[in-house]
């Protein structure tokens, strides 16, 4: 999947024919099986209660669980006006809480014991990288801890900055920096201030460069890295030069339909809308087909996708009619995210104010309002509410 990511997390393997039960559980994750990869990974952590990588699989598996469930595992969440970043924190069920803490604080105390007996194991330092930083994601992404998420990511960056300083070979060790590299980067001076990140600035080019360089020349996370690259590029407008990595990640990941929803994304962004029209349309086939992993589609998402679609490419009546059909019902709206239900409401009062039937518009944000409060997309619809939305850019 196109992660939203901040923290930067590579956990395994992935294999597109799985030989062994981790390939298996890794070629389930990677197609949004997350179910299935659970259960997988407890099973091998049962056989191997003693193997901090196979802990942080079952939470790194717990939390994209979570995260795909509240359609969090999407390039656009970094892009543009509807930046994960804005929006609230995840509702996560306290006992998937409970495991995942626990499922990382095993995995720490493996790795860390590990260390003490050998400071040059760059295996448990890896791993204890992978800890820190499924931490991090997990503080950013569900608990909005920033501070100590940016502090866990240092950490992380710390221990695999330790693996390559070894192990100079060690390529998969350095995902992991090229996304610090990017985040620090990014951040405003006041942030970069913070005691465990001042003296590293941060360079974003070159973090997508070390990450770009992972892609070619990584072995367990070259797909890790291809997925991160995808959703940089599209976060840097460079969306073309990820399009052929989406082709390629699709081919090894059939299953993985978010995969398919993102290529549609970019087409449109670079313009061509009949190569985005036809990909939405092979999603709608293979799920009338039922075809494994498209059948648990709701219709409500791909109706989402192409009327956001013909939204931009000013279709105007046709994205509206596919925009209802999201919201039309309270038992549709149940079958999809959050974030989708509140874009689409959003979306067909901006319709209405491009129409100039503003009245209409006030309606469906107030909808939206209601629906999603701490959503980004409710807080820019209530600002459509007293100037209305006109179409000046791409938000």
């Amino acid at each position: 999947m196109l992660l939203a990511v901040l923290f930067f997390v590579a956990a395994g393997p992935a294999a597109l024919t799985a030989a062994t039960p981790l390939e298996a559980a890794s070629e389930a994750f990677y197609n949004l099986e997350f179910d299935q990869a659970l259960a997988l990974y407890e099973a091998a952590s049962a056989a191997n209660p003693n193997d901090a990588e196979i802990h942080n699989h079952v939470a790194h598996t717990l939390l994209y669980r979570e995260l795909f469930r509240n359609g969090a595992l999407e390039s656009e969440m970094v892009t543009g006006n509807n930046s994960f970043i804005r929006r609230a924190k995840l509702e996560v069920q306290p006992d998937v809480e409970r495991r995942f803490t626990s499922e990382i604080e095993k995995a720490m105390a493996i790795s860390q014991a590990a260390v003490n007996k050998q400071p040059r194991d760059t295996k448990a330092l890896h791993a204890l990288a992978i800890s820190y930083a499924l931490r991090a994601n997990y503080g950013f992404f569900v608990k909005k801890t920033w501070t100590a998420s940016l502090s866990d990511s240092t950490r992380a960056h710390k221990f695999d900055t330790q693996v390559t300083d070894i192990d100079p070979g060690n390529y998969d060790a350095r995902l992991l920096q090229g996304g610090y590299d990017y985040i620090i980067g990014s951040l405003p001076w006041s942030w970069r201030a913070l005691s465990f990140v001042a003296g590293f600035h941060g360079d974003k080019q070159r973090g997508i460069n070390t990450i770009a360089e992972v892609a070619k020349k990584g072995k367990e996370n070259r797909d890790d890295a291809e997925m991160t690259l995808c959703a940089l590029y599209r976060r840097e407008g460079q969306t073309a030069r990820a399009i052929p990595m989406v082709v390629g990640l699709i081919e090894r990941f059939p299953r993985n339909y978010l995969l398919r929803f993102e290529l549609a994304q970019m087409y449109g962004a670079i313009g061509q809308r009949a190569n985005a029209i036809n990909t939405l349309a092979e999603v709608a086939r293979r799920k009338r087909e039922n075809q494994p992993g498209f059948s648990r589609i709701p219709w409500e998402k791909i109706y989402y996708e192409t009327g956001n679609l013909q939204f931009w490419f000013n279709d105007l009546d046709h994205a509206l009619d596919n925009l209802k059909k999201v919201t039309a019902t309270p038992e549709q709206l149940r079958e999809i995210d959050l974030n989708t239900g509140v874009l689409a409401l959003m979306r067909q009062g901006q319709i209405y104010d491009l129409e100039n039937r503003h009245a209409d518009a006030v309606k469906v944000y107030r909808q939206a309002m209601a629906f999603a409060p701490e959503a980004e997309a409710a807080r820019e619809s209530a600002k459509y509410i007293g100037t209305p939305y006109k179409r000046s850019s791409r938000t």
